[in-house]
C-alpha cells in the first residue's frame, strides 16, 4: 500500500470519527461521570479490534451476506445503546455535584473515591466501551462498505488481510486519539460546571438512546 492511499484512508475515516454518535457519547458520559477516560476509550478500541479481526479473515464478508445474521447483530447493538442511553438518561450524575449516576446493574457510581464498594470496577468500564463499539451495527457497515475500497487486489505488496489489518490499526488509532481528546476536554471544560455537566450527560445518553433506536427501528423495517 502506498502512503498516499493511506493517508487518504486517514482523512477520511478522521471525518467519519469525527462525527458524533454512541462513541461520543460514552467518552463524554466517562470524562464526566469520574470514570477512567481512557480505559473507556481503550475498550471502545478493543471493539474496532474485533471488528478488524473479523474484516481481516473474511467473516464481516461472511456477516453482510447472511441477512439474518446481520439483523441479530444490529437488534443486539441497537438495544444495547436503548439500555444505556436510558440508564444515563435516568442517572445523570457528574463530579461534584451528589448526584450518584447509576451503573449498568443498578449500583450507584457516585459514592466519593473513598467508598469503592459502588463504583464500577475498571473492568467494567471497559467491557461496556468494547460491548457499544463491538455491537454498533455503523462500525461493522465502516468496515464493509469503506474500508474495501482502499485495498489493492492487483499487484499489492501485501495480501488483502494484511491490507485490512493496517487499515483497521489506523483506524483504531484515529478513534483513540479523536475520543480520548473528546472525554478529557468534556473533564476539563464542564468538570467545574455541575448543571452543564449534567445537560452534556443528559444529552449523550440522548444520543445512545436514540441512535439504538434508529437502527433497531432501521433494521426491523427491512424484514
Amino acid at each position: 500500500m502506498d502512503s498516499a492511499t493511506l493517508l487518504s484512508f486517514l482523512a477520511l475515516d478522521f471525518l467519519l470519527v469525527c462525527v458524533p454518535g454512541a462513541d461520543w457519547a460514552y467518552a463524554i458520559a466517562a470524562g464526566l461521570g469520574g470514570r477512567s477516560v481512557t480505559l473507556a476509550v481503550s475498550g471502545l478500541v478493543a471493539g474496532y479490534a474485533l471488528h478488524t479481526a473479523l474484516a481481516s479473515a473474511g467473516l464481516a464478508v461472511l456477516v453482510a451476506g447472511s441477512p439474518a445474521l446481520l439483523t441479530a447483530l444490529t437488534v443486539a447493538g441497537a438495544g444495547y445503546l436503548v439500555w444505556l442511553g436510558w440508564t444515563v438518561l435516568r442517572r445523570p450524575g457528574v463530579p461534584g455535584d451528589g448526584v450518584p449516576a447509576v451503573d449498568g446493574d443498578g449500583a450507584r457510581s457516585g459514592a466519593p473515591s473513598g467508598a469503592r464498594g459502588g463504583a464500577p470496577s475498571g473492568a467494567r468500564v471497559f467491557g461496556r466501551g468494547a460491548a457499544i463499539s463491538g455491537l454498533n451495527p455503523k462500525g461493522l457497515l465502516l468496515y464493509l462498505s469503506v474500508l474495501p475500497q482502499f485495498l489493492a487486489v492487483r499487484g499489492a505488496r501485501l495480501p488483502v488481510p494484511a491490507q485490512t489489518a493496517v487499515l483497521g490499526v489506523l483506524h483504531m488509532a484515529c478513534c483513540a486519539a479523536v475520543y480520548c481528546g473528546v472525554g478529557l476536554l468534556a473533564r476539563a471544560v464542564l468538570g467545574a460546571r455541575p448543571a452543564a455537566a449534567r445537560a452534556v450527560t443528559r444529552t449523550s445518553g440522548a444520543a445512545m438512546l436514540g441512535i439504538g433506536a434508529f437502527l433497531l427501528v432501521e433494521r426491523l423495517a427491512t424484514l
